[in-house]
């Protein structure tokens, strides 16, 4: 067989491979995740019981997709089906963990977004969510969540972090923590000044109207809201 056919042979091989191991992994860690998401309801509403009027509650909603409802917010839970390589920018590439290994830059993901409970129960299609955190995590269980506020800065150790359960909860409850004190800001006068007939008449606004915790303001500047 000719030479330059093995090799380009071999490369495939590798390199699929070491994907599926990714994404296999990256999969198991979601099926672990849906647990912490599924005791974290559990444990709201048995700690914040006495408001009659807060709800709490876990939902499956498919292999790559989870949902936890936290009072008037609601938190998804997506994971993408695709292995992504870390940026050759990132810092993670100055790591003799990645130097020795490139095998070890790639990477699942799990990314986290924050809606209003209110979006869902109203029908309303044209509300906005925001991404609030991506989880990395590599074939050997090494981790960092990329997000706001608390949650840039406390798991961003990749080389050093491993997942387990104790860790996939205390990202839990950051991205709750987050969530609760990520507030909903009464939007722009100026955007809200024109409305039209079809808009007003709609009853459940589900394809208008759009509401989001920080529409018409700049998302990016959250970081800088103290």
């Amino acid at each position: 067989m000719n030479e330059q056919r093995q090799n380009l042979y071999n490369i495939v091989r590798a390199k699929a491979s070491l994907k599926q191991d990714v994404y296999a992994n990256t999969l198991e860690f979601f099926n672990q995740l849906k647990k912490v998401l599924a005791e974290a309801a559990t444990d709201l509403k048995a700690n914040c019981s006495e408001d009659t009027r807060l709800d709490f509650h876990y939902r499956d909603r498919g292999d790559f997709q989870a949902e936890l409802k936290v009072a008037g917010d609601v938190l998804i839970f997506h994971m993408h089906t695709n292995v992504f390589q870390f940026d050759k920018s990132n810092s993670v590439w100055h790591s003799s963990y990645i130097k020795d290994n490139e095998n070890n830059s790639y990477v699942g993901v799990v990314n986290v977004y924050n809606f209003l409970a209110d979006s869902f129960k109203y029908q309303r299609t044209a509300d906005q969510g925001y991404l609030i955190a991506r989880i990395f995590i590599n074939r050997e269980n090494h981790f960092m969540v990329q997000g706001k506020r608390q949650l840039g800065y406390q798991f961003n150790d990749f080389i050093n972090s491993k997942m387990d359960a104790e860790q996939m909860r205390s990202i839990v409850d950051s991205t709750i923590q987050y969530t609760l004190e990520f507030d909903l800001y009464t939007p722009p006068y100026e955007n809200m000044q024109l409305v039209t007939v079809d808009e007003i008449q709609s009853v459940t606004h589900s394809t208008s109207m759009a509401t989001g915790k920080r529409l018409g303001f700049r998302f990016e500047l959250d970081d800088e809201a103290k």
